[in-house]
């Protein structure tokens, strides 16, 4: 195993200048997420510069096995923090042979929506705090539960530290760090409130460079869980009874409201939001209703309400945004498998474009 191991840590650079490229994109689920490694003549830094790739969309659920070709188009580029080196990973989206955008490619309409100019203008920054369930291979039950049975009751885990409270912590470390060696924008990780349940938060990001980085970030904690031989799950309840859910909170700011003056701007803005609830509810992810019930820090499904410091709110504003008259607020609502290229841009286009 040790020259496997050796192997795999090969440094190419000395004898070769040809590097790895790992295409990523979303399949048909619209969580499933895949890749592929080419072999590149050389060092690349601009995605654009990448060839477009192609693959079989008739075994990913986004094409019919007659007609099965979908084409990658590459968009953002991340160090690969497995191969390392000069090796790359490729965030794509995804079109038919004639260039147009295939169904599940929601990438495409959340860029069109970012490089609006009056959303340019506004310079949107995003904060995501993704909540994830680590769970044990065979079984699929959180790691550090007993096999077929409960843990204490939620308390003591929560940023906790200790072998009875704080359960995967390795792959929750490795993930941190090969993100910031990616280079991720990741701006911290805790423990969460059910055991077995962690976090990390991407962000501040601008624009479509948030759904870039959470979508590679996600891509990495499952190849470091794969490595780890623990399944990882983004379902916004994967237990149901008295244990919190896994949410994916958005923080968000523009321009005008991080400027003198912005806490008008957050009001009106959340004043929108609550005009298309029904609307944001219905893309904020699969299974939501199961999460949101108005219990475990949260509010309920049918129901908008905002508040300062209000972890049971709809939308949340902090105690430093309304001191300071300016900021940012936190959307609760996301679920945790939703789609940060639907949450981000549909933010933006209901609280700068949308006219009630």
């Amino acid at each position: 195993m040790s020259l496997l191991t050796d192997l795999i840590n090969l440094d190419l650079s000395d004898q070769t200048d040809k590097i790895i490229a790992e295409y990523i994109w979303i399949g048909g689920s619209g969580m499933d997420l895949r890749s592929k490694a080419k072999t590149l003549p050389g060092p690349v830094s601009d995605p654009h510069k990448l060839p477009n790739w192609n693959y079989d969309g008739s075994s990913t659920g986004q094409a019919p096995g007659v007609d099965s070709e979908v084409i990658l188009y590459p968009q953002a580029i991340f160090k690969d923090p497995f191969r390392r080196g000069n090796n790359i990973l490729v965030m794509c989206d995804t079109y038919t042979p004639a260039g147009e955008p295939i169904p599940t490619n929601k990438r495409h309409s959340a860029a069109k929506i970012f490089s609006h100019p009056d959303v340019v203008a506004e310079v949107p920054w995003y904060g995501i705090e993704q909540e994830y369930t680590l769970l044990q291979k065979d079984v699929k039950w959180p790691i550090g539960w007993p096999v077929g049975g409960y843990p204490g009751p939620q308390g003591p885990y929560y940023c906790s530290a200790g072998a009875d409270k704080a359960f995967g912590r390795d792959i929750v470390d490795a993930h941190y760090k090969a993100c910031l060696y990616a280079g991720i924008n990741v701006s911290g990780i805790n423990g969460e409130v059910m055991p077995g349940q962690w976090e990390f938060q991407v962000g501040p990001s601008v624009g479509i460079s948030a759904g870039d980085e959470l979508w590679v970030a996600r891509y990495i904690l499952e190849r470091i869980t794969e490595i780890a031989g623990v399944v990882l799950s983004f379902d916004p309840k994967p237990i149901q009874g008295d244990w919190n859910g896994a949410g994916a909170h958005t923080n968000y700011s523009t321009k005008s409201m991080r400027n003198d003056g912005g806490y008008e701007i957050i009001k009106k803005a959340i004043e929108k939001l609550g005009l298309r609830h029904k609307e944001h509810i219905a893309a904020y992810g699969e299974g939501n209703e199961r999460r949101l019930t108005g219990r475990h820090e949260t509010a309920d499904i049918n129901t908008f309400l905002w508040g300062v410091a209000n972890r049971g709110a709809s939308i949340r504003v902090g105690r430093d945004t309304e001191k300071a008259g300016k900021g940012y607020f936190e959307d609760r609502r996301p679920a945790s498998n939703m789609d940060p290229y639907i949450v981000t841009s549909m933010i933006a286009e209901t609280t700068i474009l949308w006219k009630p």
